[in-house]
């Protein structure tokens, strides 16, 4: 992943958009927990080939959108809800299973 620091996206602190890594401030990289939490985002998007994460992570982020807050919405993404759930164990990457994130539709949405 190669990392680069941008000021676009001030309402984030990281964003990956594979095989990148935009983050606002690079001391985030620093951090175990934030950066298990992109590659996250990394392997997802891989496994959906990039372009069919962002159509499914919009797609869904709008539909929650008409009946939640922003980032109740955000949050409630299944490719966020994977990622937050799972950034704390970092051997999770090693261990996962293709397409995981679909087993976190199961789960109850997140306040």
């Amino acid at each position: 992943m190669f990392i680069r620091r941008v000021t676009l996206f001030k309402w984030v602190n990281g964003m990956v958009i594979w095989p990148f890594l935009l983050v606002q401030d690079k001391k985030s990289i620093k951090d175990p927990v934030f950066m298990n939490h992109e590659r996250i985002h990394a392997r997802q998007q891989l496994e959906l080939i990039l372009i069919l994460f962002f159509i499914w992570y919009l797609i869904e982020y709008c539909v929650l959108r008409l009946k939640y807050s922003h980032d109740r919405a955000y949050r409630n993404i299944v490719f966020e809800r994977e990622a937050y759930a799972m950034e704390c164990d970092l051997n999770y990457l090693k261990f996962r299973k293709t397409w995981s994130f679909i087993k976190f539709y199961s789960q109850k949405y997140r306040v």
